[in-house]
Formats: C-alpha cells, structure tokens, sequence
C-alpha cells in the first residue's frame, strides 16, 4: 500500500476545527517541508508567516470575507511570493532586480507558492491534522499586506488553516477523470455531456448530506467567474512593486 497516494486521495478540505493548540515540534515538522519544496531557479522566493495570534487570526478572518474557521483553528499560515528575498541577495552582489516588473515573475512565485501549500497540506494531513486553504486572503490584500508588515516587492497568494477537526467534512465528488487527464492532445469532445452528468452527481451529493442550499459545479463556479471576484488584487500588486510587463 502506497500511504502517500492514499493520504493524496483521501483529501478533504476541513472547516471545522477545535481550538485546541498545535505544537511547536509538529508546527516546525510541518513547515519544514514547505522550507525544502522546490522553487524555480533555486530562487526560494517564497515565505511563510505563521499566525497564532486569536485577536490577528480573527482579523484575517474578517479580511477573508469573513471565514470562521481562520479565527477558529489555532494556526493560520499565509504563504507570500517574496522577491523582496531575491533584490536584497541581488544587492549583495551588486546587481538590480528587474525580474519583479513582468508576468512570468508573478507565474513562477505563484507556482512555488502552490508547490510549498501542498507541501504543507500533506505534511499536517500526515500528523493527524485538519486544514483548509484559502485564496480569500486576496479579497482585501492591501489590508492583509499592511497587518503582516510585508515589505515592498512581496504579496500574500494563499493561505491554509491548521487544526485539530471537530466535525469532519465529505469528500466532494470530481470531475471525470478523463476532463482531468489528457493523453498527447488536449480532448475537447464530449465535454459538455460529462460536465451535465457531473452536475447531477454534485446534486446528489448535496442531497445525501441534507444540503439542500448546495449548487451545481456550473452554479458554483458561475457564482466566481461570471466578474472579477478580487479586483483589488492588481492594484495591490502595483502598489507592491510589481509590474506587468509594461
């Protein structure tokens, strides 16, 4: 039996937690990870702040839209793509940091960013511990950038909650396999059928947990993509020093 596949299978996103504390050798073992996940050109632009504090989780909180679980569960951890790191080791060898002012930079922290959150996630889901990530943290990020001191030439991409579960969540059924994994060619036939047949099983789903509020895959994402859902996030990213290949 390959206990990583299955912990990878078995995920679930938690959202209700305990508040009982996480300890500092289980916290070290879990962020280790994310500290040795790899990064594009050996850059480790990334950083992690690690939130504790109930007064500061419950701010996040509320800079999140309002998610209680973050106020709840004992840590919060935003994970920022940190090029303020990468132009303060550039000084040491006496060059400029241009990278910062395009695209492709934003790309690659937010992937290493990714990578170091799944690190994280498997590593408190090995210790017997709930999380949650969240990309709420970018609804108001000014505001998360300013209660976290985040220098210029960094921003906050996601976040994760860690904790001990109270009430454990469902596991939410998928998309097809096959509107997930492409062989050679990307296979565009027979979407839409999968997709309504999909629809139909979330239905079900929300049913058999008396859910009676839960929506379709359609409905849900449609809730998201049918506007800018975080339009603060550009101006944000300029205010930070970032550019856009102009």
């Amino acid at each position: 039996m390959n206990t990583i596949i299955d912990l990878f299978n078995d995920h679930k996103s938690e959202r209700s937690f305990t508040d009982k504390a996480i300890d500092d050798a289980t916290l070290d073992r879990i962020i280790s990870t994310a500290w040795r996940a790899p990064t594009s050109v050996h850059s480790q632009q990334v950083s992690a702040i690690v939130t504790r504090d109930p007064l500061k989780r419950a701010e996040i909180s509320r800079i999140a839209g309002g998610q209680p679980w973050i106020a709840k569960a004992p840590v919060f951890i935003t994970f920022v793509l940190d090029m303020y790191k990468t132009k303060v080791g550039m000084k040491l060898a006496d060059k400029e940091q241009i990278a910062h002012q395009s695209i492709e930079s934003l790309i690659a922290g937010a992937t290493d960013v990714g990578i170091a959150l799944g690190s994280v996630m498997a590593a408190a889901r090995s210790e017997g511990l709930g999380i949650v990530p969240i990309g709420g943290i970018r609804l108001h990020p000014q505001a998360l950038i300013d209660l976290l001191g985040l220098p210029d030439h960094t921003f906050p991409v996601a976040g994760v909650v860690i904790g001990h579960v109270d009430v454990p969540s469902h596991h939410k059924p998928r998309l097809p396999l096959e509107t997930f994994r492409h062989d050679e060619t990307y296979v565009t036939d027979g979407l839409e059928e999968k997709i309504a047949h999909y629809n139909q099983q979330m239905t079900e789903h929300w049913q058999a947990i008396k859910r009676p509020d839960g929506e379709t895959w359609s409905e849900s994402v449609s809730g998201y993509y049918q506007h800018i859902y975080f339009p603060d996030v550009l101006p944000s990213l300029l205010k930070q020093g970032f550019g856009v290949d102009k």
